[in-house]
Protein backbone atom coordinates (compact mmCIF):
# COMPACT_ATOMS: atom_id res chain seq x y z
CA UNK A 1 0.00 0.00 0.00
CA UNK A 2 1.31 3.39 -0.99
CA UNK A 3 0.93 6.06 2.16
CA UNK A 4 0.36 9.36 0.13
CA UNK A 5 -0.03 12.84 2.19
CA UNK A 6 -0.22 15.19 -1.22
CA UNK A 7 -3.24 15.54 -3.74
CA UNK A 8 -0.77 15.57 -6.55
CA UNK A 9 -0.45 12.38 -6.78
CA UNK A 10 -1.65 11.38 -10.03
CA UNK A 11 -4.09 9.05 -8.97
CA UNK A 12 -5.61 10.75 -6.90
CA UNK A 13 -5.91 14.05 -9.18
CA UNK A 14 -7.64 11.65 -11.56
CA UNK A 15 -9.85 9.91 -8.71
CA UNK A 16 -10.76 14.15 -7.83
CA UNK A 17 -11.40 15.15 -11.66
CA UNK A 18 -13.46 11.66 -12.05
CA UNK A 19 -15.78 12.66 -9.31
CA UNK A 20 -16.06 16.24 -10.31
CA UNK A 21 -17.13 15.84 -13.94
CA UNK A 22 -19.91 13.59 -15.70
CA UNK A 23 -17.87 14.75 -18.78
CA UNK A 24 -14.54 12.90 -17.57
CA UNK A 25 -16.47 9.93 -16.39
CA UNK A 26 -17.95 9.43 -19.51
CA UNK A 27 -15.18 10.06 -21.94
CA UNK A 28 -12.67 8.01 -19.77
CA UNK A 29 -15.13 5.16 -19.41
CA UNK A 30 -14.36 5.32 -15.88
CA UNK A 31 -16.29 5.64 -12.89
CA UNK A 32 -16.12 6.62 -8.71
CA UNK A 33 -17.37 4.07 -6.40
CA UNK A 34 -17.59 5.57 -2.62
CA UNK A 35 -18.08 3.29 0.55
CA UNK A 36 -16.79 -0.25 1.10
CA UNK A 37 -19.86 -1.76 0.44
CA UNK A 38 -19.80 -0.81 -2.99
CA UNK A 39 -16.26 -1.31 -4.10
CA UNK A 40 -16.83 -4.90 -2.57
CA UNK A 41 -19.65 -5.45 -4.77
CA UNK A 42 -17.91 -4.42 -7.79
CA UNK A 43 -14.72 -6.17 -6.72
CA UNK A 44 -16.77 -9.36 -6.07
CA UNK A 45 -18.41 -9.38 -9.79
CA UNK A 46 -15.29 -7.44 -11.80
CA UNK A 47 -12.12 -8.02 -10.11
CA UNK A 48 -9.70 -5.70 -8.75
CA UNK A 49 -9.97 -1.55 -9.37
CA UNK A 50 -7.70 0.02 -11.15
CA UNK A 51 -7.26 2.89 -7.61
CA UNK A 52 -8.59 2.02 -3.94
CA UNK A 53 -8.20 5.32 -1.97
CA UNK A 54 -8.81 4.26 2.00
CA UNK A 55 -8.24 6.62 4.89
CA UNK A 56 -5.80 5.55 7.61
CA UNK A 57 -8.62 5.62 10.36
CA UNK A 58 -10.88 3.20 7.70
CA UNK A 59 -8.02 0.47 7.48
CA UNK A 60 -8.77 -0.19 11.46
CA UNK A 61 -11.93 -1.90 10.52
CA UNK A 62 -11.18 -5.52 9.71
CA UNK A 63 -13.25 -6.06 6.13
CA UNK A 64 -11.63 -2.41 5.05
CA UNK A 65 -8.04 -4.08 6.40
CA UNK A 66 -8.76 -7.20 4.10
CA UNK A 67 -10.06 -5.38 0.80
CA UNK A 68 -7.17 -3.13 1.04
CA UNK A 69 -4.60 -5.82 1.56
CA UNK A 70 -6.21 -7.98 -1.08
CA UNK A 71 -5.15 -5.05 -3.65
CA UNK A 72 -2.58 -3.80 -2.01
CA UNK A 73 -0.63 -2.82 -5.01
CA UNK A 74 -3.61 -0.84 -6.56
CA UNK A 75 -4.60 0.55 -2.99
CA UNK A 76 -3.05 4.50 -1.88
CA UNK A 77 -3.93 5.50 2.15
CA UNK A 78 -4.46 9.19 2.74
CA UNK A 79 -5.37 11.66 5.87
CA UNK A 80 -9.29 12.09 6.19
CA UNK A 81 -8.70 15.47 5.51
CA UNK A 82 -7.27 14.67 2.24
CA UNK A 83 -9.78 12.29 1.42
CA UNK A 84 -12.50 14.92 1.97
CA UNK A 85 -10.75 17.09 -0.39
CA UNK A 86 -11.91 14.31 -3.26
CA UNK A 87 -15.04 12.29 -2.24
CA UNK A 88 -18.43 13.67 -1.94
CA UNK A 89 -19.64 11.35 0.77
CA UNK A 90 -17.37 12.65 4.50
CA UNK A 91 -14.95 10.66 5.51
CA UNK A 92 -16.11 8.70 7.55
CA UNK A 93 -16.82 6.26 4.30
CA UNK A 94 -13.66 6.12 4.57
CA UNK A 95 -12.93 4.44 1.18
CA UNK A 96 -13.15 5.10 -3.04
CA UNK A 97 -12.17 3.02 -6.04
CA UNK A 98 -11.53 4.29 -9.43
CA UNK A 99 -13.14 1.37 -11.92
CA UNK A 100 -13.47 0.61 -15.56
CA UNK A 101 -17.38 1.50 -16.16
CA UNK A 102 -18.63 -2.37 -16.89
CA UNK A 103 -19.49 -3.02 -20.33
CA UNK A 104 -22.95 -4.29 -20.75
CA UNK A 105 -23.86 -7.43 -22.52
CA UNK A 106 -23.86 -7.40 -26.16
CA UNK A 107 -27.25 -8.55 -26.29
CA UNK A 108 -30.07 -6.34 -24.92
CA UNK A 109 -32.28 -8.21 -24.42
CA UNK A 110 -33.72 -10.93 -21.90
CA UNK A 111 -36.99 -12.22 -20.46
CA UNK A 112 -37.63 -9.90 -18.45
CA UNK A 113 -36.45 -6.18 -19.01
CA UNK A 114 -36.82 -2.46 -17.35
CA UNK A 115 -37.00 0.39 -19.61
CA UNK A 116 -36.33 3.86 -18.01
CA UNK A 117 -37.86 6.51 -20.30
CA UNK A 118 -36.28 9.90 -19.68
CA UNK A 119 -36.47 9.14 -15.63
CA UNK A 120 -33.92 12.55 -14.46
CA UNK A 121 -33.49 12.21 -10.81
CA UNK A 122 -30.63 10.12 -9.92
CA UNK A 123 -32.13 8.94 -6.38
CA UNK A 124 -34.73 7.37 -8.93
CA UNK A 125 -32.65 5.58 -11.47
CA UNK A 126 -30.77 4.14 -8.84
CA UNK A 127 -33.53 2.89 -6.61
CA UNK A 128 -35.37 1.83 -9.69
CA UNK A 129 -32.13 -0.32 -10.74
CA UNK A 130 -32.02 -1.71 -7.23
CA UNK A 131 -35.17 -3.08 -7.33
CA UNK A 132 -34.57 -4.15 -10.69
CA UNK A 133 -31.80 -6.32 -9.52
CA UNK A 134 -33.59 -7.27 -6.65
CA UNK A 135 -37.05 -8.84 -8.94
CA UNK A 136 -33.97 -10.82 -11.46
CA UNK A 137 -34.77 -7.91 -13.72
CA UNK A 138 -31.69 -8.67 -16.46
CA UNK A 139 -31.27 -6.01 -18.35
CA UNK A 140 -32.23 -2.12 -17.36
CA UNK A 141 -32.40 0.33 -20.92
CA UNK A 142 -32.44 3.60 -20.34
CA UNK A 143 -33.31 6.25 -22.77
CA UNK A 144 -31.02 9.46 -23.76
CA UNK A 145 -32.72 11.76 -21.29
CA UNK A 146 -31.88 9.67 -18.11
CA UNK A 147 -29.25 10.49 -15.49
CA UNK A 148 -26.75 8.93 -16.13
CA UNK A 149 -26.41 5.70 -14.37
CA UNK A 150 -22.88 5.60 -13.65
CA UNK A 151 -23.01 9.08 -11.53
CA UNK A 152 -21.93 8.85 -7.86
CA UNK A 153 -25.34 9.89 -6.53
CA UNK A 154 -27.18 7.23 -9.00
CA UNK A 155 -24.15 4.30 -7.83
CA UNK A 156 -25.41 5.21 -4.10
CA UNK A 157 -29.02 4.97 -4.34
CA UNK A 158 -28.33 1.73 -6.54
CA UNK A 159 -26.23 -0.03 -3.36
CA UNK A 160 -24.44 -2.21 -6.07
CA UNK A 161 -27.46 -3.44 -8.27
CA UNK A 162 -25.72 -2.18 -11.06
CA UNK A 163 -23.34 -5.01 -10.65
CA UNK A 164 -25.88 -7.67 -10.88
CA UNK A 165 -28.23 -6.46 -14.07
CA UNK A 166 -26.69 -5.38 -17.90
CA UNK A 167 -27.26 -1.45 -17.99
CA UNK A 168 -27.91 -0.22 -21.31
CA UNK A 169 -27.72 3.82 -21.94
CA UNK A 170 -28.71 5.98 -24.80
CA UNK A 171 -31.40 3.82 -26.33
CA UNK A 172 -34.21 4.88 -28.58
CA UNK A 173 -36.67 2.29 -26.23
CA UNK A 174 -39.48 2.85 -29.34
CA UNK A 175 -37.27 0.91 -31.58
CA UNK A 176 -36.03 -1.46 -28.94
CA UNK A 177 -39.65 -2.37 -28.50
CA UNK A 178 -40.68 -3.15 -31.99
CA UNK A 179 -37.70 -5.26 -32.04
CA UNK A 180 -38.85 -7.26 -28.46
CA UNK A 181 -42.18 -7.54 -30.07
CA UNK A 182 -40.98 -8.46 -32.77
CA UNK A 183 -39.13 -11.69 -30.65
CA UNK A 184 -42.50 -12.32 -29.08
CA UNK A 185 -41.77 -9.91 -26.17
CA UNK A 186 -44.45 -7.72 -24.74
CA UNK A 187 -43.83 -4.18 -23.58
CA UNK A 188 -45.96 -2.91 -20.37
CA UNK A 189 -46.28 1.00 -20.48
CA UNK A 190 -47.14 2.27 -17.25
CA UNK A 191 -50.10 4.91 -16.66
CA UNK A 192 -51.35 6.97 -14.57
CA UNK A 193 -55.33 6.44 -15.21
CA UNK A 194 -56.79 4.21 -18.14
CA UNK A 195 -54.23 1.18 -18.44
CA UNK A 196 -55.88 -2.70 -17.23
CA UNK A 197 -55.19 -2.92 -13.47
CA UNK A 198 -51.99 -4.71 -12.17
CA UNK A 199 -53.25 -6.67 -10.75
CA UNK A 200 -55.76 -8.15 -13.39
CA UNK A 201 -53.64 -8.29 -16.55
CA UNK A 202 -51.29 -11.13 -18.01
CA UNK A 203 -47.97 -10.77 -16.80
CA UNK A 204 -45.66 -13.30 -18.69
CA UNK A 205 -42.24 -13.46 -19.61
CA UNK A 206 -40.66 -12.42 -22.15
CA UNK A 207 -42.07 -8.90 -21.12
CA UNK A 208 -40.32 -4.90 -20.70
CA UNK A 209 -41.73 -2.84 -17.85
CA UNK A 210 -41.44 1.08 -18.93
CA UNK A 211 -41.73 3.49 -16.71
CA UNK A 212 -41.66 7.40 -17.36
CA UNK A 213 -40.19 10.14 -15.70
CA UNK A 214 -42.80 12.15 -12.73
CA UNK A 215 -43.82 14.86 -14.76
CA UNK A 216 -44.60 13.15 -17.98
CA UNK A 217 -44.64 9.92 -17.77
CA UNK A 218 -43.85 7.63 -20.81
CA UNK A 219 -43.20 8.94 -23.59
CA UNK A 220 -46.04 9.30 -26.39
CA UNK A 221 -43.96 7.05 -28.90
CA UNK A 222 -43.11 4.62 -26.48
CA UNK A 223 -46.47 4.22 -25.67
CA UNK A 224 -47.61 4.18 -29.14
CA UNK A 225 -45.53 1.06 -29.53
CA UNK A 226 -46.46 -0.54 -26.34
CA UNK A 227 -48.22 -3.87 -25.99
CA UNK A 228 -49.90 -2.91 -22.87
CA UNK A 229 -50.31 -0.50 -20.56
CA UNK A 230 -50.93 -0.70 -16.71
CA UNK A 231 -52.46 1.02 -13.98
CA UNK A 232 -51.50 0.56 -10.37
CA UNK A 233 -54.61 1.10 -8.61
CA UNK A 234 -54.59 3.62 -5.73
CA UNK A 235 -57.67 4.02 -3.30
CA UNK A 236 -55.98 6.50 -1.31
CA UNK A 237 -56.23 9.98 -1.91
CA UNK A 238 -52.96 10.43 -3.29
CA UNK A 239 -52.61 11.60 -7.26
CA UNK A 240 -49.66 9.29 -8.18
CA UNK A 241 -46.80 7.11 -6.92
CA UNK A 242 -43.25 8.43 -7.12
CA UNK A 243 -41.12 6.75 -9.96
CA UNK A 244 -39.19 4.30 -8.12
CA UNK A 245 -42.34 3.11 -5.83
CA UNK A 246 -44.20 2.57 -9.12
CA UNK A 247 -41.22 0.62 -10.35
CA UNK A 248 -40.84 -1.36 -7.34
CA UNK A 249 -45.07 -2.39 -7.17
CA UNK A 250 -45.00 -3.49 -10.76
CA UNK A 251 -41.76 -5.70 -10.88
CA UNK A 252 -42.15 -7.53 -8.18
CA UNK A 253 -46.05 -8.38 -8.87
CA UNK A 254 -44.18 -9.15 -11.75
CA UNK A 255 -42.02 -11.29 -9.65
CA UNK A 256 -45.02 -12.96 -7.94
CA UNK A 257 -46.70 -13.89 -10.82
CA UNK A 258 -44.15 -15.48 -12.44
CA UNK A 259 -43.60 -18.14 -9.29
CA UNK A 260 -47.01 -19.28 -10.38
CA UNK A 261 -46.35 -19.71 -14.04
CA UNK A 262 -43.48 -22.33 -15.11
CA UNK A 263 -41.39 -20.48 -18.10
CA UNK A 264 -40.24 -22.27 -21.23
CA UNK A 265 -38.07 -20.35 -23.10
Amino acid sequence: MLRVNSRNNPKLKEASRLVASARDRRKAGKCVLEGEHLVEAYAQRHGAPETLVVTEAFLERPSARRLAERFDARTIVVPAPLFDEIALLPAGVGMLAVVGTPKPSPNDTGDFCLLLDGVQDPGNVGSMLRSAAAAGVSHALLSPHCAFAWSPKVLRAGMGAHFHLSVHEGIDLPAWSRRYREQRGRVFATVQDGGDDLHRAKLARPLAVAIGNEGAGVSPALLDVATDRLTIAMPGRVESLNAAAATAVVLFECVRRFASVPYRK
